[in-house]
């Protein structure tokens, strides 16, 4: 915990609350594949900070917590039993992928360099010679205010960023960027180019985001929030298959 009092957490709940987010993809047409097990690591239920897919390419991260760094190992057997390609990001290197922010060949990185930071600059450095190649525009961005980049701001369909102001240390990053009412209503997951899934906890964000003619998928993750978590942490969207494969 970094920015949220401590709290206890209903376990079954929880379990139960994770059952309906994997049903809610099914229920739009996603395919889920889920990494192993890893009970003595509590935040595995995060995936997305193990790995930053870009098309065929896994980036292996190398989290700023060191008691989560065993996560990787589950998330790069299943990427390379998938086929699809790996790289790493190396020590002294630190990188969670709950701060990366992707969209339209940019690619935004939060970078926290004060007390629970997750990001360093060397990560984000060996991020950026992974994915310069493959056409990507890695941008650093000042992150002080939340855990991650992507607990402070997501991108919408159209390339809007989102976000709740009181957690975004410089709106201006983004050529197009408007707040939200709510904290969670800044986390979105694209579904489709019209569909989102968002959290339940965010009712005036999600009728702002229907007026705008977006579909919502809404999932009560009270659980997992009271851990800095949100729905963007849940899951890591393959969208590109590997080579060699349809």
């Amino acid at each position: 915990m970094t920015h949220l009092e401590r709290t206890p957490v209903d376990v079954e709940l929880a379990r139960r609350q994770w059952q309906g987010y994997v049903d809610a993809l099914h229920g739009e047409g996603w395919e889920t594949v889920e990494v192993p097990e890893a009970p003595d690591c509590p935040d595995s239920v995060f995936v997305e900070d193990t790995v930053v897919m870009y098309g065929d390419l896994a980036v292996v991260t190398r989290p700023g917590a060191d008691q989560r760094r065993p996560e990787t190992a589950g998330t790069e057997q299943v990427l390379r039993e998938l086929g699809y390609r790996i790289a790493h990001i190396e020590a002294p290197g630190t990188l969670d992928g709950g701060d990366v922010l992707k969209h339209d060949g940019t690619v935004w990185v939060g970078l926290n360099e004060g007390p629970g930071g997750r990001t360093d600059r060397s990560g984000i450095e060996q991020l950026s010679a992974h994915l310069t190649p493959l056409g990507a525009d890695v941008v650093t961005v000042p992150l002080s205010r939340a855990l991650h980049l992507k607990s402070a701001v997501t991108a919408l369909p159209d390339g809007t960023v989102v976000g709740w102001d009181p957690v975004v240390d410089d709106p201006g990053v983004w050529a197009r960027y408007e707040s939200v009412p709510e904290e969670p209503g800044a986390h979105v997951v694209l579904l489709d180019a019209h569909t989102v899934l968002m959290s339940a906890a965010a009712p005036r964000t999600r009728a702002a985001y229907e007026a705008r003619g977006l579909r919502c998928v809404s999932v009560d993750i009270s659980e997992l929030e009271k851990l800095e978590g949100c729905v963007t942490c849940l899951s890591v969207r393959l969208r590109q298959a590997p080579r060699g494969r349809s």
